[in-house]
């Protein structure tokens, strides 16, 4: 028989829990933070002020920017708090909450990188066929899907999360709420939570990671096929900012949850985490504008009106 706790309260350790390393960690988060809304926010900026960025794959850019901003602000400002706290404490609530989202926007930013892959795809492999395939409804309709699907699978995932019983103050850590932790805190039976992470806990990542093979696999055998070196980097250069993104954020998560459970460590995990949510959503609007002619261009022309303003 175990003492169950109705409200328990879970101790999040962070990434250190030495206090002479807490000043040095607030200012790189909070930086890294500031970064990534100043950066996001300016590519959502300039997809919706410039008209030569009115295009599907500016859409899902703009998409993806937002979802960054929503991703990380699920975690660091919590994160930031309890750097400065002396009580670092959370509760079932607070906790599940963080859980459902960080879900969420993950899942989401999956489907996302998906529609934007299978975008080039088309308008790489099919670009006669590009504006009646990838039209305006079809955009807003991949987009809501991502959003909905998403919404439902961190909901299944976090009310299963509210059924487990936790006995008294729970030591997590990690710097956020994830599922694993919480799995192995609880003091109940969670044959059921695993059995559901094993079956449907990998389809959102799964499956777009599918469509984004696919689509490349597909998108390079174009290009190859393409006579002219020029035509050849100009075909590249359209999906390389993406590919870059694709492989950031993939490529931490597969290392993360796709290794055998015997090579887990509990310090090494927590760095690897930080770049999957806080270092990759920071670097995408720099990836795509620094690689990227027309968001440059977009970029020196709101300087440009600003200043012309100004004087």
């Amino acid at each position: 028989m175990q003492n169950y706790t109705r409200s328990p309260q879970f101790l999040m350790l962070g990434l250190s829990d030495l206090p002479e390393q807490q000043t040095l960690l607030f200012i790189c988060f909070l930086t890294m933070y500031l970064l990534n809304i100043l950066g996001n926010s300016t590519i959502i900026l300039l997809v919706r002020a410039d008209s030569n960025l009115h295009t599907p794959m500016y859409f899902f850019l703009g998409n993806l920017s937002f979802v960054d901003m929503c991703y990380t602000s699920s975690i660091v400002p919590k994160m930031l708090v309890n750097i400065l706290s002396e009580k670092k404490t959370v509760s079932l609530v607070g906790c599940i909450s963080q859980l459902y989202f960080f879900l969420c926007f993950a899942c989401t930013e999956c489907f996302i990188l998906a529609v934007m892959a299978y975008d080039r795809y088309v308008a790489i492999c099919n670009p006669l066929h590009y504006t009646v395939i990838i039209n305006s409804k079809i955009c807003v309709a991949l987009v809501v899907g991502s959003w909905l699907a998403s919404a439902l699978h961190s909901l299944l995932h976090s009310l299963m999360a509210s059924r487990m019983k936790f006995c008294g103050i729970n030591t997590i850590h990690h710097f956020f709420c994830d599922m694993a932790p919480l799995l192995q805190l609880s003091c109940s039976d969670v044959s059921l939570n695993k059995l559901l992470i094993y079956t449907e806990g990998g389809l959102p990542v799964l499956i777009p990671f599918i469509v984004v093979l696919v689509s490349y696999v597909r998108i390079i055998s174009s290009i190859v096929k393409i006579r002219s070196t020029g035509g050849r980097y100009k075909a590249f250069s359209t999906c390389s900012s993406h590919l870059i993104v694709v492989v950031l954020f993939y490529g931490t998560i597969a290392f993360m949850y796709l290794r055998p459970s015997s090579s887990f460590s509990v310090n090494y995990d927590r760095i690897v985490s930080v770049v999957y949510t806080v270092v990759a959503p920071m670097l995408n609007p720099f990836i795509y504008s620094l690689r990227n002619k027309e968001v440059k261009g977009a970029m020196k022309k709101m300087f440009i009106r600003r200043k012309f303003v100004s004087n």
